[in-house]
């Protein structure tokens, strides 16, 4: 996992910036935003916990359950799904199929009515698609270190996560104007009809921006090789062997693995439960919430394009302490002073550290990729990442728990991001192995 690429494969990634396929990619994020901020933070989720499905308490403890059991399934699944595709070069069939299902999934959506004997069937189409979305992306992201070079990475992933933000942007405003009340379409409020077809719409805005990229991997050439029909258990002994070279070998990508999965866990948490939170502790409306979504993407797609310049020209490390440190600080004034004014002014500063982060941590395994081994190691980034999944989840829950205010979950938050900050802190940059 050392060695790195030989010339003749980094020819075609320098001429990625021109390249159709960049653009593909980067419209493939913008649609997954339907799923990102709509379903699991700002709309679906927001309705979900509800008081038509419960108490604040009872439905935000239902919900991170489901949660902590895809992280644990995605966990478990990940890399051997990252390993496979690579071995069978389908990773553009495998993106597909997830993609659509997604697709599905969210649309299914529609059927979850606002009652309490509804709430279990919400948990498991969003928990179901949590784990769908992540096999998506280990597909997605194993495509960043062909399609461009080490000078430009930081570039193009912080643009693809700058158009999911864009992308959620546009799709919020158009669920504000057209579904929310009074919504332009007049969709009936009765049974919650205007929120639930919300979920159609979703569906419909992630498969037109999906289809640019599923239809140019499609007519990519493909390898064929036996590895894809190796059972289960091969597939797993095949994953041990690769975390015992990356030990021998490379173990500082191995310790970013284990860092990056606690830090990325807490910025997880942050998208998951900022809707949940603002309406259920700050008293936003449904209205007020969408607009501090659409807001709060503005400056985190501003800050994901900031920080890819700046991952390139100081490094990934550099970028992840800064931002993490960010949010921590960011986040203690809403338990110190919770209040509605307060909540914009922190809410929106979490956002601008969020993407910056998100965007160096992606870009720093793809500095340390080789070849052919991208969808296993970006599934290893995934099975990491949700293996320490349980931790945000758990510790919001457990904090409402104890205290019986959903608000206090802000500080298990704020504890997970605490602790990947101070293990990132002994890593050094790729550029500095």
């Amino acid at each position: 996992m050392t060695s790195a690429p030989t010339a003749p494969t980094q020819t075609k990634p320098r001429q990625a910036a021109k390249n159709p396929l960049v653009k593909a990619w980067i419209l493939w994020d913008a649609g997954n935003a339907s799923f990102n901020a709509i379903m699991t933070t700002f709309v679906f989720a927001v309705y979900l916990t509800s008081s038509s499905f419960g108490s604040t308490e009872e439905t935000s403890q239902a919900l991170s359950l489901g949660l902590a059991i895809a992280g644990f399934l995605i966990a478990l699944l990940a890399p051997v799904s990252g390993q496979r595709s690579d071995a069978s070069g389908r990773r553009g069939f495998w993106l597909t199929v997830n993609s659509l299902l997604l697709v599905l999934i969210m649309a299914l959506c529609f059927f979850v009515a606002p009652s309490p004997s509804y709430l279990w069937l919400g948990v498991l189409l969003l928990s179901v698609g949590n784990l769908v979305n992540e096999f998506a992306v280990v597909n997605y992201n194993a495509l960043l270190p062909s399609i461009s070079s080490k000078k430009t990475i930081g570039k193009v992933s912080g643009q693809g996560w700058a158009a999911g933000y864009l992308g959620g942007i546009v799709a919020l405003g158009l669920v504000l104007l057209g579904f929310i009340t009074p919504g332009l379409l007049g969709i009936p409020e009765d049974k919650a009809y205007n929120i639930r077809a919300v979920a159609l719409f979703s569906a419909l805005w992630a498969l037109v921006f999906s289809l640019p990229l599923i239809i140019r991997l499609w007519n990519r050439p493909q390898k064929q090789s036996k590895e894809d029909r190796t059972d289960l258990l091969s597939s797993y002994r095949q994953l041990w062997a690769t975390v015992v070279r990356l030990y021998r070998q490379a173990p500082k990508t191995l310790y970013f693995l284990l860092a990056s999965a606690v830090f990325r866990d807490g910025l997880n948490g942050i998208f998951t439960f900022g809707g949940v939170l603002a309406a259920g502790s700050f008293g936003f409306s449904t209205n007020q919430v969408l607009l501090f979504a659409i807001l709060g993407n503005l400056v985190a797609g501003a800050g994901s394009l900031a920080g890819g310049y700046l991952d390139d020209l100081l490094g990934p490390r550099r970028v992840i302490i800064f931002s993490l440190t960010g949010l921590v600080l960011a986040a203690i004034p809403l338990l110190l002073a919770p209040s509605q004014g307060m909540f914009w002014a922190c809410g929106l500063a979490l956002c601008t550290f969020v993407g910056p982060a998100q965007s160096a941590a992606r870009s720093y395994l793809g500095r340390l990729t080789v070849q052919g081994q991208e969808g296993e190691i970006y599934g290893l980034y995934s099975t990491t990442g949700r293996a320490a999944s349980f931790l945000t989840p758990a510790l919001f829950g457990l904090f409402v728990a104890v205290t019986g205010q959903q608000i206090w979950g802000i500080l298990g938050i704020a504890l997970v991001l605490l602790l990947g900050l101070l293990l990132m802190l002994p890593i050094k940059d790729p550029q500095a192995r």
